[in-house]
């Protein structure tokens, strides 16, 4: 994908979508890195730690739905297309306790193509998108993942 694009516009603009919603900023997100294979967000511990000491479940759900919605938020954003992005479906697996800091790293599934997704939105007003998001600690091991299916419709006035 050749997008023309500020690299630091975009991630600003989900930042401030992302801080705008009082839930959201409870979780203290930063989008830790984008660019056109993939999105990750990243949360301290601290306001996301349940009565174990790892990272609550809801957190960790939170963050990967976010991480998935702001890659193709961002991308739609960044061709040049106002969009509302939903989560459609999705399915989440927790694998291992995570004791530190969450990052969730999001990328399009395999078999499919930002290019297509973003013409399908220019043609049709809407478009699909299956999305994988994984987080890790910090040794490498996969603590917990989330696929899902992502949906862009045209913002109502």
């Amino acid at each position: 994908m050749n997008l023309a694009l500020n690299p630091v516009a975009v991630p600003a603009s989900i930042q401030q979508r992302l801080h705008a919603m009082p839930a959201v900023a409870a979780l203290q997100l930063r989008v830790a890195e984008w660019n056109h294979e993939g999105l990750s967000l990243s949360a301290p511990l601290a306001p996301n730690v349940n009565d174990k000491g790892s990272a609550f479940g809801g957190s960790l759900v939170s963050v990967m739905t976010l991480a998935a919605w702001s890659l193709m938020s961002a991308t739609l954003e960044a061709a040049g297309h106002d969009a509302d992005v939903y989560v459609q479906d999705s399915s989440v697996r927790y694998l291992a306790p995570l004791h530190e800091d969450l990052l969730a790293q999001a990328r399009l599934a395999p078999g499919q193509s930002w290019d297509a997704v973003v013409a399908t939105y220019a043609q049709r007003h809407k478009a699909r998108a299956q999305l994988q998001v994984e987080i890790h600690d910090s040794s490498g091991r996969l603590c917990c993942t989330l696929e899902g299916r992502f949906v862009a419709l045209v913002p109502k006035s």
